[in-house]
């Protein structure tokens, strides 16, 4: 258990500081960006597959890809979080863009209500309240939609909920979800340079090694999350997981001196309120089912 905690906070801290290439890698365009990260991920999350020993995914999906229908969906979802988060952290508004992820939890509460049928318990409600009332206070001091940080967020979700059912891990999902996604990664970038708008043409050598470290920084969190979120409690990794959004927001605040008025801070505090109060209530309910469980049994 020792070694899943120390996986799981070290994914979190690398998602929590990867806001830092981002920005390096930014005087490309987003969509650009992108096409790279897909393609450079595929030859890290074979080294994957290869020290696991087991391509057995990749033969399934290429012979048989109907047993992965439930996966046609997914890369896309991915595809626009990841061209969002990659626009958003370039231009500026990495605190808008952790927003997205403080608030992931709550719509993932949102879809569950939705899409499952589920009844949400007192706090919980008041918990998404107080959400609601943080998000309509930031549209309309801002004058806009926080449309990158529910983006960021419902894509996500969606995405997170979809896996959920599906029947593939982590690294097996990500192994078919880019082999989905590289076929219309190359497209573009032909498409792109075709019509003479490729930006990578006239990039320096030193930019095209940044860019091929995005494989990387794609795969290797998610190969020692996976590795982590198997280890520890769930309830434990909900907890972990405000890593990320604390350090992503910390770098837009400070680090990259993203301007964060009064009414922001107002807003945000809502929505961290409204984090705080579903955590602590999630766990309390757990822990009373878990001590009504071993009542019974004794």
């Amino acid at each position: 258990m020792k070694k899943g905690y120390i996986a799981a906070f070290a994914a979190y801290l690398f998602w929590g500081f990867s806001p830092i290439y981002w920005k390096i890698v930014a005087s490309v365009p987003a969509i650009e960006v992108l096409a790279m990260r897909i393609i450079w991920a595929i030859p890290f999350i074979l080294l994957v597959l290869f020290f696991r020993r087991d391509f057995s995914v990749i033969k399934t999906f290429w012979c048989a890809p109907w047993k992965y229908r439930e996966y046609l969906l997914t890369p896309f979802l991915l595809g626009i979080n990841w061209l969002v988060w990659i626009w958003a952290v370039g231009n500026g508004y990495v605190v808008d863009a952790s927003l997205g992820y403080f608030i992931n939890p709550l719509i993932n509460v949102v879809m569950g209500v939705l899409l499952l049928h589920e009844h949400l318990r007192k706090l919980q409600w008041i918990s998404l309240f107080l959400a609601l009332i943080g998000v309509l206070y930031l549209t309309l001091n801002h004058g806009h939609f926080p449309w990158i940080a529910l983006t960021l967020a419902s894509t996500f979700a969606l995405y997170g909920f979809i896996r959920k059912t599906g029947a593939l891990g982590a690294v097996n999902g990500l192994t078919v979800e880019l082999s989905v996604l590289i076929i219309p990664s190359l497209m573009l970038l032909v498409y792109l340079w075709s019509v003479g708008n490729l930006v990578l043409l006239s990039v320096d050598v030193e930019m095209h090694l940044w860019l091929s470290l995005a494989g990387a920084i794609t795969v290797f969190p998610l190969s020692i999350f996976a590795y982590g979120a198997r280890k520890i409690p769930y309830s434990t990794l909900g907890f972990i997981q405000y890593v990320a959004p604390t350090l992503q927001f910390l770098l837009g605040v400070f680090a990259f001196q993203e301007v964060f008025s009064t009414d922001k801070l107002i807003g945000f505090c809502f929505i961290w309120l409204a984090l705080i109060l579903y955590s602590f209530e999630n766990v309390y309910f757990h822990r009373s089912r878990r001590g009504e469980t071993l009542e019974a049994r004794s």
